[in-house]
């Protein structure tokens, strides 16, 4: 059987330099702008310091990078080794909304290299982040929060968690239920994983505590034959699932025009759904 290989478009258009290391990944850096809570007075033995006109001296750097390992090429089994747009999408939503993710206990689901965990663990009180434990992704996402310790503020956890089995230890279920918000980016790409992920959520919102859910995804178009027309099929598959579930969930679509802090193309395709449990009067 034929192993085709996938390639992320978010190296070239992120343009930063990449650079390969000996076990087939690369290291790319991922420039952000700094939004302005992030930006503080440079204060220096307890004293504001002031610039020529008497203002108060801001700190003149407002760019962060992310210093982050991954994949440069995959087979569909591992595009988790990769960087997507979704991940950057939901990156600059978190950012763009602090107070949604202050203090809070934040679990990443399908987390791939982690990007989107160590931006949220900028705000959260504990981030859990969590993916299926192949090809070492798991010391992989560790060393990604290393390489990036000094933006980190939260407690961080990393585990295992695989959409295709739900049988969790008792004491793993209880700890990952703790958390409020719940992310997801790009996990939308195979039948079977996407059943799996809609599993997931069904089973961690299955809860009287409020639960909000944010899943950025990207429609990827394909021609079929079988309708003679272009159509997602992974997205379509996705929202058959999800509709089974609107007794249960509050879904809403949110609009993708917050400000943009990454370097991506955000695409008219991409999609950025917001899931709430219902909770019961």
């Amino acid at each position: 059987m034929t192993l085709y290989t996938v390639t992320s478009e978010i190296y070239t258009e992120n343009k930063n330099s990449s650079v390969k290391l000996k076990n087939g990944t690369a290291i790319s850096s991922f420039i952000f702008k700094c939004p302005s809570y992030m930006i503080k007075p440079d204060f220096t033995n307890n004293i504001i310091t002031h610039d020529s006109d008497d203002d108060i001296d801001i700190d003149r750097q407002t760019e962060g990078k992310l210093i982050i390992e991954h994949r440069v090429s995959t087979n569909l089994q591992h595009v988790g080794l990769q960087v997507w747009r979704g991940a950057l999408l939901l990156a600059d939503y978190i950012l763009s909304n602090p107070d949604l993710f202050k203090d809070k206990i934040v679990l990443e689901l399908g987390a791939g290299v982690g990007l989107t965990s160590i931006v949220a663990s900028f705000l959260a009180k504990e981030i859990i982040c969590t993916d299926v434990d192949l090809e070492g992704i798991l010391k992989l996402i560790h060393r990604n929060f290393l390489r990036n310790s000094a933006y980190i503020k939260s407690k961080v956890s990393i585990k295992e968690l695989n959409f295709l089995n739900l049988t969790w230890p008792t004491f793993y279920e209880k700890r990952i239920n703790e958390a409020t918000i719940i992310l997801a980016a790009d996990v939308i790409y195979d039948e079977n994983i996407t059943e799996g992920f809609v599993q997931t959520l069904k089973k961690l919102l299955t809860s009287e505590i409020q639960k909000v859910v944010y899943i950025a995804l990207e429609k990827r178009y394909v021609f079929t034959t079988v309708n003679m027309d272009t159509t997602a099929p992974m997205y379509e598959e996705f929202l058959k699932c999800i509709e089974a579930q609107k007794e249960n969930w509050h879904i809403e679509y949110i609009k993708i025009d917050f400000p943009r802090y990454f370097k991506y193309d955000r695409l008219k395709q991409m999609v950025l759904m917001k899931i709430q449990n219902k909770l019961s009067e």
